[in-house]
């Protein structure tokens, strides 16, 4: 307790250092919490670079798991404005890797065997150390296939875990004081955190994104998904094959190689597209570190993709919604792009959609005034959110992780072919998508395959129709019983206040002990 009560005093000093305080300013708050900010000794400190990277340097400071955090708040336009999303991308969660010894300890405890009888040639300097897993390069025994180790760090689950909970006490006394905190869910972000950082310390999971990757490009020539090795993974361990290949922004390299960078642009946009689109499971974390380009054959390359610890698939409506909304933005239709954010209720149902789309307008036709092929498609979707922040824009997670996933994609291509024209591969592709998906043909066939489905529905409505009048029957029951409900809800609540009450003296007390020591 005393351990985390420290970490926290650390958390709160370090983003007060970085004055934070300042865009505190700019929510309403208790008149108590306006007079300690005033006074505070962290006012002297300077606040002279952007809030972007005064947040970017104080997440730094914290760690790599606050660092990860600060990652996903850069795919967020519906909770951090763009200037500060920016700052945040630029992020890395490289560290110090850990003991060598420590590694073949975890690696022979989940092999349930010494690493000379399961590898040859076992290099115990790793090729990366990021904040959750470590890699190394051997070749497997039994097969002679060169292979790479990732290999989860020793006691990284418990730190998560202990921040995440500090991340979940400190979300939940801003929402309880702050009506901004309030709107923008904090609670529910710290928990979509938690859920994809924990996600990734399974290296099982990632074994089973990389097996149905690899399942969706069999026979494809756009990408080619390294092998995995189940019988050898576990929680902690991740064995795959090695690939070859050259990083994607190493363009000097391609060049000599004679590669056709529009070609491997324009595939880019061909996987993201196939992946999104037809597959419905997509990476997710695409950016150069996890790219690489095969250019054995220079005229044909093919993409490698590495890292598959981050994925992301849509619901069938979000699917459709999402389509819908590339095909509107490439017509600057913004009326359908008003359309369908309330109607798939992205934004505030009750927002007029005049008012949408007059803001939405504003924010895109100055990014048409230029050449298409200085167009970046992925950040004029990120203008497009950020534009309905003030509709209270509410967008999932999978929706976010794909839209960071074409801004990658598209800054890649952009990169290998600066005219890359994404806008020329998508538009067809998208119109023909959505004219076959959704078909009188298509949805024929879809009726007939759910067809069972309905009739068990049909056959149980007498049933449902029993219940609910018997629901009804017992609604003036309900209506007497709840007023002694209410009476009980009112103490729970007066209990409640008094414990609210406590925890803000003990936060006044602890920011006066900063104070004063």
């Amino acid at each position: 307790m005393l351990k985390d009560s420290l970490r926290l005093i650390k958390i709160l000093h370090t983003l007060l250092k970085a004055r934070l305080d300042k865009e505190l300013n700019k929510f309403d708050k208790p008149t108590f919490i306006s007079f300690l900010l005033f006074i505070s000794p962290w006012r002297m400190y300077s606040a002279k670079a952007s809030s972007g990277e005064r947040l970017r340097i104080a997440l730094e400071d914290l760690g790599p798991i606050f660092i990860k955090f600060g990652q996903l708040l850069s795919t967020r336009p519906d909770v951090v404005p763009v200037e500060i999303a920016k700052s945040l991308k630029v992020l890395q969660d490289d560290l110090p890797h850990f003991s060598d010894k420590d590694a073949i300890e975890i690696i022979e405890r989940e092999l349930s065997s010494d690493i000379s009888s399961v590898f040859e040639g076992f290099d115990p300097s790793p090729l990366a150390a990021a904040s959750i897993a470590q890699v190394y390069s051997a070749k497997l025994k039994e097969s002679q296939k060169e292979v790479v180790i990732k290999v989860v760090r020793p006691g990284i689950k418990k730190i998560i875990l202990s921040d995440i909970s500090l991340m979940r006490r400190i979300a939940i006394f801003a929402e309880n004081r702050f009506e901004d905190a309030k709107r923008l869910q904090l609670s529910r972000l710290v928990a979509e955190y938690e859920a994809v950082i924990l996600s990734e310390l399974d290296m099982r999971l990632e074994a089973s994104n990389i097996k149905q990757t690899r399942r969706n490009f069999e026979g494809n020539n756009l990408l080619y998904v390294p092998d995995v090795y189940l019988d050898y993974c576990s929680e902690n361990l991740l064995i795959m094959e090695k690939i070859e290949g050259v990083s994607v922004d190493r363009i000097d390299t391609l060049n000599d190689l004679g590669v056709d960078l529009k070609l491997v642009a324009e595939r880019g946009v061909e996987i993201f597209l196939k992946q999104v689109f037809i597959d419905n499971f997509f990476h997710a974390d695409m950016h150069p570190g996890n790219i690489f380009i095969d250019s054995k054959n220079p005229s044909d390359p093919a993409y490698v993709a590495v890292d598959y610890a981050i994925v992301g698939s849509l619901s069938e409506e979000e699917q459709y919604q999402i389509g819908r909304m590339l095909v509107a933005v490439i017509g600057r239709d913004f009326k359908e792009v008003s359309n369908i954010l309330i109607e798939s209720k992205w934004v505030n149902p009750e927002t007029r959609m005049n008012d949408l789309e007059n803001t939405i307008r504003a924010a895109c036709e100055p990014i048409f005034d230029q050449p298409m092929e200085k167009i970046n498609f992925g950040e004029m979707l990120l203008f497009i959110f950020e534009s309905a922040r003030r509709f209270d824009l509410r967008m999932q997670p999978s929706l976010m992780l794909l839209q960071k996933t074409l801004v990658n994609i598209e800054g890649l291509g952009k990169q290998l072919y600066p005219a890359l024209d994404f806008w020329s591969i998508a538009n067809p592709f998208l119109k023909n998508w959505i004219s076959e998906r959704y078909n009188p043909k298509k949805l024929a066939e879809w009726a007939k395959k759910n067809s069972l489905v309905w009739i068990e529905k049909a056959r149980k409505f007498p049933e449902i129709a029993d219940t609910a009048l018997e629901q009804v029957s017992k609604l003036e029951e309900y209506q007497n019983a709840n007023e002694e409900r209410h009476k009980q809800l009112m103490s729970k609540i007066y209990q409640q206040s008094r414990f609210n009450n406590i925890l803000l003296i003990i936060f006044v007390i602890l920011i006066l002990f900063l104070i004063i020591t």
